[in-house]
């Protein structure tokens, strides 16, 4: 399905301003892992709600405007969709953070593009280019040193490990739902109905699992606001809205740079040293970032010309 086109300045636009809003989104959703893991010991089911309801209901108005100007219904359907998708990979990903660290966790979560990339060869639909391979093999090289080095053989970190490759399941998945949806989708009340949907299946889940639905602390509160406010209104909505204008495998590879944003927050935050080879990892994602966001329109622009 492909709802109407932006209009053709939009279009000319955007290309341009597509790198600029993948680093900008990327350094937003890097404060994630820091924030929610301050926000213990409230319950990773609570955390993850809390921050999608809080998202959705600032994103209200943008719901409300994009029903009125019919630019909501035809993908509302979706939109209740990618909030499902949003509740499996948020749940699974903030409860991992409670089983292990923030590098081996941030590090699994954004193993994305590895999997677009099989989608796309499969597909053959937003398959990925020579450059795009180069930058696919440096990153996920990158990204096993900024983690291998933190990964445990314990029952309990295997466990927080599986919750993270899940959560990369689920965030892929609402990558190929938004590209999938074309240029013209509304973000902002798509997003607002999407974390709405999450939110709510995710404190049912709580509900139905005994867990507390009210944060320990008001300190708790503040920083799942924070991640609501930060990552999911600025870093996610200016991913979906790049996947107008680039591949799901290049908003992915932009991903990565999560991990060596987490990796320096956690450092200079948390006080979780990152050593010498947790550096030189976050130098390799940062090549292969250098080489993905080069001409990131340049893959879409060849799908929309072949269409749907």
């Amino acid at each position: 399905m492909r709802i109407a086109s932006s209009p053709p300045s939009s279009r000319a636009a955007g290309p341009a301003l597509a790198v600029p809003a993948l680093i900008v989104g990327v350094v937003a959703i890097s404060f994630a892992a820091i924030f929610l893991k301050l926000a213990e010991p409230t319950h990773a089911l609570t955390r993850s709600g809390l921050r999608l309801l809080m998202a959705g209901a600032m994103l209200l108005p943008a719901v409300v405007r994009g029903w009125r100007r019919g630019r909501l219904q035809p993908v509302a359907k979706w939109a209740v969709l990618a909030g499902l998708l949003y509740a499996v990979h948020f749940s699974a990903w903030i409860w991992s953070l409670d089983l292990t660290s923030v590098a081996a966790s941030v590090t699994l979560v954004t193993a994305t593009p590895l999997i677009l990339a099989v989608v796309g060869v499969i597909t053959g639909r937003d398959r990925p280019e020579g450059r795009l391979w180069v930058s696919l093999v440096l990153g996920a090289v990158g990204v096993a040193v900024i983690g291998g080095t933190d990964l445990s053989l314990s029952g309990r970190a295997l466990a927080g490990d599986g919750l993270a490759l899940l959560g990369t399941a689920a965030m892929a998945g609402y990558l190929l739902l938004g590209r999938r949806l074309g240029p013209g989708l509304d973000v902002w009340s798509f997003m607002g109905v999407a974390c709405a949907v999450g939110g709510g299946v995710v404190m049912a889940g709580a509900a139905v699992a005994g867990v507390g639905l009210a944060p320990a602390s008001g300190v708790s509160l503040l920083y799942i606001f924070l991640s609501a406010l930060i990552p999911q209104l600025v870093g996610h909505v200016l991913l979906t809205w790049a996947l107008r204008h680039t591949t799901p495998t290049v908003v992915g590879l932009a991903t990565l740079g999560e991990p060596v944003g987490s990796t320096f927050l956690a450092w200079i935050w948390l006080g979780e040293a990152a050593p010498a080879v947790v550096l030189m990892g976050c130098a390799v994602v940062l090549v292969s970032l250098v080489l993905a966001l080069a001409r990131p329109g340049r893959g879409a622009d060849a799908v929309a010309a072949a269409g749907p």
